[in-house]
């Protein structure tokens, strides 16, 4: 192999080491790969957000209305710490979300990686306060 010969090898080598470098790699939203998501398997980009706009509705109702029964049974101090503690999950949501859509900058998968998270950590926080107040509920 001549010097230009192996001169030319090494920089196309160079070129593609440094094109796989500075492309970005596909990227997915750690909630819409969890298992319980309940969009798992939606590919297209479209799909995705529907199916998560919806599942985020879903499970913003459920949690409305948990948090209203429990509210309904709760009387002075106990339902003034339900107030306040639901106030800073929504910040702690609202914010945790929106560092997680931060991840995907101006790429199409911020929107789903959003929703997903969103949807997710609502539906944790009902089966959290299903669980704080089991007793309270069974009154």
């Amino acid at each position: 192999m001549s010097r230009k010969q192996k001169v030319q090898l090494c920089a196309s080598s160079l070129f593609t080491l440094l094109i796989l470098l500075i492309t970005p790699a596909p990227c997915l939203a750690q909630h819409m790969n969890e298992r319980d998501s309940p969009c798992a398997g939606v590919a297209a980009t479209s799909d995705m957000v529907s199916c998560l706009s919806k599942a985020k509705d879903a499970s913003d109702a459920k949690l409305n209305s948990v948090y209203q029964s429990i509210k309904k049974k709760l009387e002075g101090e106990d339902s003034n710490r339900l107030v306040e503690t639901q106030r800073i999950w929504i910040k702690y949501r609202d914010s945790n979300c929106a560092a997680e859509r931060a991840l995907y900058s101006n790429g199409t998968g911020q929107y789903p990686a959003y929703l997903a998270c969103m949807e997710e950590i609502t539906r944790a926080r009902t089966k959290e306060l299903q669980i704080t107040y089991a007793v309270t509920l069974k009154d």
